[in-house]
Order: structure tokens, then C-alpha cells, then sequence
């Protein structure tokens, strides 16, 4: 049951993000949920290798702190 409830907070801040930054959030969406590569998922999105790893690092970072900051709020 709190796997299903982290689950829905992440889809949630996943849903926030792409307001904020859609390539960030396909970046996210395709290399955690479709497991595709840096390689991969540079591919499908137009960019380079370097702007994968970048979008995916601050998306990571964002996710977080939203995550944190949802948990906080519900206590």
C-alpha cells in the first residue's frame, strides 16, 4: 500500500514536471520507466548524449526535492 501511494507521488511530480519542462519529464519517463539508454533515449528525444544526462540529472534533483517537499506536507 505505501508502494502504490509513492508510486501516484511520483507520477504526480512526474505530471508537474512536464508543466514545468516536457523534454525533462520524457527524459525521466523513457529512461527510468522505458529503460532506454542515454544513447536511446538522446535518440528519440532529438538531442545530444550530453543534454540526456543534464535534463536527467536536474529532473532527478527536482523530483526529489518535490517528492520531499509532498512528504513533508502530508505529515
Amino acid at each position: 500500500l505505501e508502494r502504490a501511494a509513492e508510486v501516484v507521488a511520483l507520477d504526480d511530480a512526474l505530471g508537474e514536471l512536464a508543466g514545468v519542462d516536457p523534454r525533462k519529464a520524457r527524459a525521466v519517463e523513457l529512461r527510468f520507466f522505458g529503460g532506454l539508454s542515454v544513447e536511446e533515449t538522446a535518440e528519440v528525444l532529438g538531442v545530444s548524449a550530453v543534454t540526456v544526462m543534464r535534463d536527467w540529472s536536474t529532473a532527478k534533483a527536482w523530483l526529489h526535492r518535490e517528492l520531499d517537499r509532498r512528504q513533508k506536507r502530508a505529515v
